[in-house]
């Protein structure tokens, strides 16, 4: 399996990431009014917004071909969470489209989504 690429500098991602959790609860209405709450899965999964500037072309290029690679949401890859090191082993892109800029040397942006997937 893939890993999400490292940037020359060995980072994952740069200031301006966040990441959040996300909970699916069921719920189930009755007629007299109460309600049932079912979790749809055991835990939360994780969700990180990764903004990457001032890359140059090399790291731009490789977020590129990486991400065309993986078809997208398609995909399915490992992750490594910037905050605390743990790997994700089952991830994939949060989009199908991705918008890269470059506007001059050692500038090139790029803003993605990762999501975690359910095993």
């Amino acid at each position: 399996m893939a890993s999400f690429p490292l940037l020359k500098t060995g980072a994952i991602a740069q200031y301006g990431a966040s990441r959040t959790r996300v909970f699916s609860t069921k719920v189930v209405r009755f007629l007299d009014g109460s309600e049932q709450r079912i979790p749809e899965y055991a835990s939360a999964l994780r969700v990180w917004t990764i903004r990457l500037d001032l890359l140059d072309e090399n790291e731009l290029t490789q977020l590129e071909q990486f991400f065309a690679g993986e078809a997208g949401r398609g995909g399915q890859f490992s992750f490594t969470d910037p905050w605390d090191g743990t790997v994700y082993a089952n991830c994939s892109f949060g989009m199908d489209d991705l918008a890269t800029e470059f506007r001059e040397p050692g500038r090139g942006r790029v803003a993605l989504t990762v999501k975690e997937n359910r095993t």
